[in-house]
Formats: structure tokens, sequence, C-alpha cells
């Protein structure tokens, strides 16, 4: 075992930062539709997440806003002429597209792959696989500058793979690091990776949902653990349950959070609970370490009040005395049953004794919380060495990137604003400073 640490890589809210509502199955997205938005709020109140938890000694590191509006796909629909004759036409046109063009939804960066560290894979080197999130137009084309990204970040061939990403199809839907988690004694010791899926495209018996759709497949999981060099003794499957994804459950992350060997998880999170529990912990006595399942039951929160707060859509952080906190947002305090919840978790005894909250209610009007602005790479201290030093997030980082955002991003945009294309220029034109500021030349394939 070598030592390693988790570093967490937050989305950095890019300038275009829009409420489009794009994302059917996401209740609060939906709920937001077409209104007003504050980039510059969004971003400062993720600059002040990860300056925080850098701040309390977590490996902290920025993962940069993607392009805005993104061109290629208005162009590759028909939509000709100057920028400004695209975006009109668009607007007038097909404003679905033109916000789909506009998509702020690469900020949540739990959906931009799939991470294994080096003490899982076969050839003992991080694996990363983009997702190809094919399940929403506005998505579909994110693992293009995913995959660039990675790629530049994690440029050394002999301690990282970033892997293309999967065939875009139905089969292999696969929406990244939303539906996996990894348990293990401690970051660096050989640990279990778990896999939670909402279908299975090539059985089509096995339980979907009706109302929603199951953004993750079985098949998707299995190559990706597959292409990491996966143990398969070390490798776990969960159906998620379906009646859950009707009820809002888009991603696992929104039901379920795991850590260290702690699983925090609502009741109605998996297909068949017992299941997924006892494939755990066959698993994890395979690497001599037991799991502790922190259960919520529907009683103490229901499912709607898990969906309306995020609170398992956490992050779940191990602390040097070997406790964990639980990262919320300010909605769980908002919410009577999941705030009486929480006061008793952390008074139990258990594993999770701190909560750390945040205001971040700019995403979490957009649909994502805490642990959707996370992709969590753990990584030994010769492999955080290795790859870009650029985007780890220090005081020097944090002061540069706010001064960045106030001197670039509106602090409103509404719809007919996606028309606009000066608001196209203003973001080419902080997105190329930020390459600067991040020391990340040639990042964006403009």
């Amino acid at each position: 075992m070598r030592d390693a640490r988790e570093f967490n890589f937050d989305g950095l809210v890019g300038p275009s930062h829009n409420y489009a509502g794009l994302s059917f199955g996401n209740v609060a997205s939906f709920n937001n539709v077409r209104s007003a938005s504050n980039p510059r709020q969004a971003a400062l109140q993720g600059l002040a997440k990860m300056r925080e938890l850098a701040a309390r000694g977590f490996a902290q590191a920025v993962m940069p806003p993607q392009g805005r509006p993104n061109f290629r796909l208005l162009r590759s629909l028909g939509f000709s002429g100057t920028d400004a004759d695209v975006l009109a036409r668009a607007y007038r046109e097909a404003p679905v597209i033109l916000a789909c063009a506009w998509s702020a939804a690469p900020m949540w960066t739990a959906n931009a792959g799939t991470v294994s560290p080096s003490a899982d894979s076969l050839d003992g080197r991080v694996h990363f696989t983009a997702a190809n999130l094919n399940n929403k137009l506005h998505r579909s084309e994110e693992h293009l500058q995913a995959t660039r990204t990675l790629r530049a970040i994690f440029a050394d061939s002999n301690r990282f793979v970033v892997h293309d990403t999967l065939p875009s199809v139905p089969a292999f839907a696969d929406e990244g690091a939303a539906n996996h988690t990894r348990f293990a004694a401690s970051h660096g010791a050989a640990g279990v990776e778990f896999f939670v899926y909402g279908r299975v495209e090539f059985d089509p018996s096995a339980p979907a949902p009706r109302k929603y759709p199951a953004r993750q497949t079985l098949e998707a999981s299995q190559a990706i653990a597959r292409l990491h060099g996966l143990d398969p003794a070390r490798t776990v499957f969960a159906a998620q349950n379906p009646d859950v994804i009707d009820q809002g459950v888009f991603h696992n992350d929104v039901i379920s959070v795991g850590n260290g060997n702690v699983l925090f998880y609502h009741e109605q999170a998996f297909a068949d609970e017992e299941g997924a529990l006892d494939a755990l912990r066959r698993a994890l006595a395979g690497v001599d370490t037991e799991l502790q399942a922190v259960r919520v039951a529907s009683g103490q929160v229901p499912v709607a009040d898990a969906v309306a707060s995020y609170l398992f859509n956490s992050q779940l952080l191990s602390k040097p005395d070997g406790r964990m906190a639980l990262v919320v947002p300010h909605e769980c305090r908002e919410n009577p049953a999941v705030a009486n919840y929480l006061a008793g978790l952390v008074a139990s005894g258990g594993p999770i004794d701190e909560l750390v909250e945040f205001d971040l209610r700019q995403s979490m009007r957009n649909g994502g919380g805490p642990a959707c602005l996370r992709l969590r790479v753990v990584l030994t201290d010769e492999e955080a060495a290795a790859m870009h030093q650029g985007v780890i997030m220090t005081e020097a980082l944090y002061a540069r990137l706010v001064a960045w955002v106030e001197q670039h991003y509106r602090d409103r945009i509404e719809p007919k604003d996606l028309a606009d294309p000066q608001l196209a220029i203003e973001c080419a034109t902080a997105l190329e400073e930020l390459t600067r500021i991040l020391g990340l030349p040639g990042l964006y394939d403009w």
C-alpha cells in the first residue's frame, strides 16, 4: 500500500451559466427552467467551497469550464453564416437547440468521467474514461472537451491513461462518476469499485423506470471496468431502484454516497438492497475491510425530501482523525426532516461526525449539489507531482480566479441573452485568459 490522497476536481462554473431546464428527470433543473441566472454568483459560490475545503487540508483542484456556445453543434445542425447569424437563426427557429449549445451542465464534473486509481488497476496506472452522456443532446458532446482536458492535466502516459469514450449508443449509456464510487481501508490501499446502473440494454425483462429515463446501463459499467483493468473479485455492480429514478433520482449520487469503508444511503436506493450490501461486504472482505452502512429509512427522510435537499448529493470526506465530514448544501438545513436527521447523525457516534455547509444555490437551482460539482481522483504523491500543477487550488490561485470572475462574468443572464453574440465573445475572451491563469495553452479547440 502506498500513501495517496483523494483530490476533488471541482467544476469551475462558466461565464454563460444559465437555467435552460434541459434535463428531463432532474426535478430541480425543470423547476427553474428559463429563469434568470447569476453566473458571477455561481462561480464565486463554487470557488468559496473549493477554497474552504483546501484550507481544511483536503486536496482540491479546479476543472476548467467548457467553451460555450457550442458552435460546432449548431453548425452541424444546419445553422450557417457568421456566429451572430447562427445565434440569431437558432434563437428564432430552434430555441431549445440553442439552449443545448449554451448548456451549463459541464460544471458538474461528477459526470465528466469515471476514475480508477492505480491501486485498483491491472497495469498500476490511474485510468480515466470520459462519459459519453448520450442520453441528452445538451450533454452528448461534453466528452470531447472532457477528454481533451483530462489529457492536458494528466499527460504523463507512464502514470495515467485517458481512454476514449464508450460508443455513443443506448447500450453503452454512461454518466460517469455520478454512478460510481470506491471503497477501501485507505485511499492508497487496494479497493472495491462499485458501479450502479439503471437499466440493462440486452435484457429487456430487467426492471426499468417508467416515467424518467435510466441514464446508466450495466453494459457501460462493465465496459469501463474492463477498460480500467479492474479485478472482478473487487468490482460490484448493483441495480438502482427504478421507482426512485421515477421520483427524480436521475443519478445514484442523488440517493447514496460512499467513501472509505462507509456507504451513506437511502433504504430505497437499490433494487435489491440486501443483495447490493452483501456483494459489497464480500468484496471488501477480500481487502480486509468491513463495510459500515449508514442507512436512512423512508420514515426518517422521504425520497422527496432527499431529492429536494440533495442530502445524498454530498461529499463524504475522510479527516485525519479517521472520522468523516459530510459536505452539504444550505438546502439540507432548510428542510425540517433532513435537518432533524442530520442533527441526530452527527451526534450518533457513527463514522460521520461533522457537517460542512455551503451556499451553492445557483448550482442547486440548476439541478446539482456538492457531489455533482466534483470528480474524485485518488493520486499517490508521485502521481500528484506528475499531473499539471496549475489547477491545484491555493490561496494565490483562488485570488486570481476571483478577480477573473469579477472582471468577466455577468451578474444576470436571461433566456433572450443566449441570442446575444456579445455574450459569446465575452465567454471566449474569458476562457482564453483562463488558459493563461491555469497554464493550459491550447486547452480549447475553437
